[in-house]
């Protein structure tokens, strides 16, 4: 890296763990546990492999041949054996599940035994149309629990799963449906969003239409009477209506792959992130257990949607695998009003709460008299994920659900699998701050040359390997291995960051979306949050403009809290701002006030987006588009 990238974001108040989340941690010490962790890696994964249930033990934890890695070498294991079989065999077999909640307020509930038969059912319904190990099935499902069911059907018997959002195009489903060579596809009539019926079986037979690998369409009807079935497509409960409950889980080999992810880059097409069964099982559990120190009374509420990684590792695989109930909702936070969530949380005594800044931002703009109407002191851990979290955003959050409760600000990736930086409930929190590596993990920010920066900011990679890494993307083995040739002998994440004193990591944006002004380079995410704690402010991005002196000139895009209005001060007043927050540096030049921001489907703002609409130019690819 040729120019240092400036740190400017001013950090004040800690928040210690309360005596009572102390007590109650799985991890009372993190320092202990992570120095052990890091001295021998491969001892701690084993110790969390042994964990669960393997069919036969593994010969070797590691073999890593830069940057190919293999883990649990010849083990025998089975993902949806282990969410399923091993608690149905305990005294959870009656316990809880899923709690889901459809838009329209409908209720659901799966016990232990409940879930383990309709996948065994679904299992077996995809047997009997002749699918095998290896072939893939395309699920485009709203959040619905068949979603959950077929994801846990599919591991079952090695059948690798794509699961796409179903907020996504029929050009864009068709791409992902080619790419995985998928044979057969699972949807549904009809999703819904905002009380609207959205066509999900018309977008769906626009896209199979010139994908040849697709065999058969599988259909969950919603609503009554049901829509005619064509040539080729089955009704989802009579497909699944004269199957056996019976199904043994397939042993696998630790590194079968489990699922297709498409995740969107810039530019070309997306690319298909391959997760296998060991590695990912072993990650995914262990971090749900540590991180949200689940317990069996846990009640936990993540507002991802399988269509995203969030999903899969953090309403599926990791809650399923330490046996938790999960609630799921269908829906938007603020629909029908802006207390549905609360609401949740106090009516099913949620305590666990995982959430996006996305969110916690739209939250914000409604106020702090919605989660006052309700009962929040179930909750005792929170969660943030998808992109740095705003210091005001942090603040607030954490003031309305009681001041109490610690929020597990967690960074990772698709690619990644699981959460690689975090904090714990037992450690002192800074808002805004990733905090520091979970065990096991090597993480460091470094240069271009890989050298580590102990003041101001660069890139962050992780420099061992992890075992729910990707193992490649399919089709594209080069893709793969250009995370790991940018520099030197490690896993470059893609985001810039710095390490502060005490050896927290603080994420500050893309390292596509690092601003150079007058020399000078700052990351996006440390202008928007000082946007933010304006009192004015609820949602903020900023993109770099060319400009003949400077290099690059900031602009900002702001949305404004309700009941806050535009005038002829407010943007002298948002510059003063950043200027008294960050310094002369970072004030932008230019301030739209908008009153929406292009995000993807999963939450995030695509700054690249903005910047592309300002200057004229060609987005790339834009699949991920929320519309």
């Amino acid at each position: 890296m040729a120019e240092k990238i400036e740190t400017l974001l001013k950090t004040s108040t800690v928040y210690r763990p309360t005596e009572k989340t102390l007590q109650e941690a799985h991890i009372k010490d993190y320092e202990t546990a992570y120095k052990e962790s890091i001295a021998n890696p491969e001892k701690f994964w084993e110790g969390v492999a042994k964990e669960l249930e393997w069919f036969s033990p593994w010969k070797k934890v590691l073999e890593w041949k830069f940057p190919w890695a293999k883990w649990f070498l010849e083990a025998k294991c089975n993902i949806s054996y282990n969410c399923l079989d091993r608690h149905v065999k305990s005294w959870r077999k009656n316990k809880v599940a899923v709690i889901w909640i459809g838009e329209q307020g409908e209720e659901r509930l799966f016990t232990y035994a409940a879930l383990h038969r309709q996948v065994n059912k679904c299992a077996n319904a995809m047997k009997s149309i002749g699918l095998k190990k290896g072939d893939v099935v395309t699920i485009y499902l709203p959040k619905i629990p068949e979603q959950i069911v077929a994801m846990l059907a599919c591991a079952r018997i090695g059948v690798v799963h794509s699961v796409v959002y179903s907020g996504f195009s029929a050009p864009a489903l068709e791409s992902r449906i080619k790419d995985a060579d998928a044979k057969l596809i699972i949807t549904a009539d009809y999703g819904y969003d905002r009380g609207k019926s959205i066509d999900l079986k018309k977008v769906v037979d626009e896209a199979i239409a010139n994908c040849p690998s697709i065999e058969k369409s599988i259909i969950v009807r919603r609503e009554k009477p049901g829509i005619t079935l064509k040539n080729r497509e089955l009704d989802w409960n009579e497909w699944l209506e004269e199957q056996s409950t019976k199904c043994e889980a397939e042993q696998l080999d630790a590194e079968t792959p489990l699922y297709f992810l498409y995740t969107s880059g810039t530019t070309g097409k997306p690319k298909g992130v391959v997760h296998v069964h060991g590695g990912y099982m072993v990650g995914t559990y262990i971090t749900a257990k540590y991180v949200f120190d689940l317990k069996d009374e846990d009640v936990y509420f993540c507002v991802a949607d399988p269509g995203w990684v969030t999903g899969h590792s953090y309403i599926v695989y990791g809650p399923l695998l330490n046996g938790a109930t999960i609630l799921t909702a269908e829906g938007k936070p603020d629909y029908p009003n802006p207390g549905r969530w609360w609401d949740l949380i106090s009516k099913y005594g949620v305590s666990i709460f995982y959430t996006t800044p996305t969110a916690i931002r739209l939250l914000m703009k409604y106020g702090e008299d919605w989660p006052q109407k309700y009962d929040l002191s179930s909750l005792r851990i929170l969660g943030s994920v998808g992109e740095p979290i705003n210091p005001e955003a942090w603040e607030w959050f954490h003031r309305v659900t009681g001041g109490d409760k610690p929020i597990m600000d967690t960074w990772w990736q698709t690619e990644t699998g699981a959460i690689l930086v975090t904090p714990l409930p037992c450690v002192p929190l800074k808002p805004g701050s990733a905090t520091r590596p979970f065990f096991g993990i090597e993480a460091d920010v470094v240069d271009k040359e890989g050298n580590s920066i102990s003041t101001g900011g660069g890139f962050a990679v992780i420099k061992k390997p992890w075992p729910s890494m990707m193992r490649t993307i399919h089709k594209d083995p080069d893709r793969y291995l250009s995370y790991w040739n940018n520099i030197p002998g490690c896993y470059t994440a893609g985001d810039v960051c710095h390490k502060d004193e005490d050896g927290y990591f603080w994420f500050m944006g893309r390292a596509d979306d690092v601003l150079k002004v007058a020399g000078n380079r700052i990351g996006t995410a440390e202008v928007e949050s000082a946007l933010v704690s304006h009192d004015a402010v609820v949602e903020a991005a900023v993109i770099g403009k060319p400009h003949k002196t400077a290099g690059e000139m900031i602009k900002a895009f702001v949305i404004l809290k309700q009941g806050q209005t535009e005038n002829s001060n407010l943007t002298k007043d948002l510059k003063n701002h950043v200027q008294t927050e960050l310094g002369k540096i970072a004030v932008p030049r230019e301030i739209d006030i908008v009153t929406s921001l292009p995000k993807t489907r999963s939450g995030k703002i695509m700054r690249r987006v903005l910047k592309a609409k300002e200057l004229g130019q060609d987005p790339g690819d834009i699949s991920t588009l929320e519309e």
